[in-house]
């Protein structure tokens, strides 16, 4: 039985997210303190008690998630737990950044700051309103990147995150992801909804964003991870830490390969996945991935006791 542990990315944000854990694990509580220090701002403050927009604000959200998975880790690890049960560890997006620190690649203090600049970098590389993201559910991938690559006319139109195998998101120039949108209808999508987005994320339209990430990550001490880290835009494990500066710059345009990631997490005998931090949502998602995969979401401290508690 091989154990794999998976981190969330944006979108699962919520205000309130984390609290408990801070007050019942002091562990936790230094995870947000140290974000908080590393911000030189009560974060922290925004989580629990602040306003969802803020919250949501790109800026936010992804130095907040980390907080929150390595806040949830923490505790997992304030009961016992090493990071050597898990067998590999990845994260959706920014979830790879929260991904490294869990696994000792990166330090609280350089995931927090690395994600600030990358939330303000990815809202600063197109202004608003020019881009824009939309899931496309009931296609496979495949048809879903031809419907990108027919609705771009000479724009940007790619196909952002392969989910599942039955929701892609493209994301690029608004114009080109609004037609995305009547091809998808036309190839037989049960749905397709633009999302509440403020930045095409995981396309070409972020290379400004790609540049500055390169030139931060070039200042960052980055170490091997304890178990290797499934990168986003390979769908495979990585361990070396040039490599995994390299993916990182890469990440920021490049398609997030969920599916592919949790399907090599299966081929390599993963047959049980726990979602650190806030939300559900990629437990949903590899459960119509691999049913063969059990899931459990740690993101309260009662899940977490829960956890521990199993085969103990």
């Amino acid at each position: 039985m091989a154990l794999a542990l998976v981190f969330p990315g944006q979108g699962a944000q919520t205000i309130g997210m984390g609290r408990d854990l801070a007050d019942s694990y002091p562990a936790a509580k230094a995870v947000f303190d140290e974000v908080d220090a590393a911000l030189d701002e009560a974060l922290s403050t925004l989580i629990w008690e602040g306003d969802a927009d803020a919250l949501t604000l790109t800026a936010n959200a992804q130095p907040a998630l980390m907080a929150t998975s390595l806040a949830a880790f923490a505790a997992l690890k304030a009961e016992g737990f090493d990071i050597s049960r898990a067998a590999m560890v990845a994260g959706h997006s920014l979830g790879e950044y929260s991904a490294l620190a869990a696994a000792g690649a990166l330090t609280i203090t350089d995931a927090a700051r690395l994600l600030r600049l990358r939330g303000q970098a990815m809202q600063e590389a197109v202004p608003v309103g020019e881009g824009a993201m939309a899931a496309l559910l009931g296609l496979d991938f495949e048809t879903a990147q031809k419907v990108a690559g027919d609705a771009a006319q000479g724009q940007v139109c790619q196909a952002a995150n392969d989910n599942d195998p039955s929701q892609v998101v493209v994301s690029g120039h608004k114009a080109a992801v609004e037609r995305a949108l009547e091809l998808a209808k036309e190839a037989g999508a049960k749905r397709a909804i633009l999302l509440p987005v403020s930045a095409p994320f995981h396309c070409a339209l972020m290379q400004p964003a790609a540049d500055r990430m390169a030139d931060a990550l070039a200042d960052v001490e980055l170490n091997a991870p304890a178990v290797p880290v499934v990168a986003n835009v390979t769908a495979a494990p990585v361990s070396d830490p040039a490599e995994i500066k390299r993916l990182l710059v890469e990440q920021v345009t490049g398609s997030v390969r969920w599916r592919e990631s949790v399907q090599a997490m299966g081929a390599a005998g993963v047959d049980e996945i726990w979602e650190v931090g806030a939300g559900k949502a990629l437990s949903g998602m590899v459960k119509r991935i691999d049913r063969g995969i059990a899931t459990r979401a740690v993101g309260t401290a009662a899940d977490v006791r829960a956890a521990m508690d199993k085969g103990e």
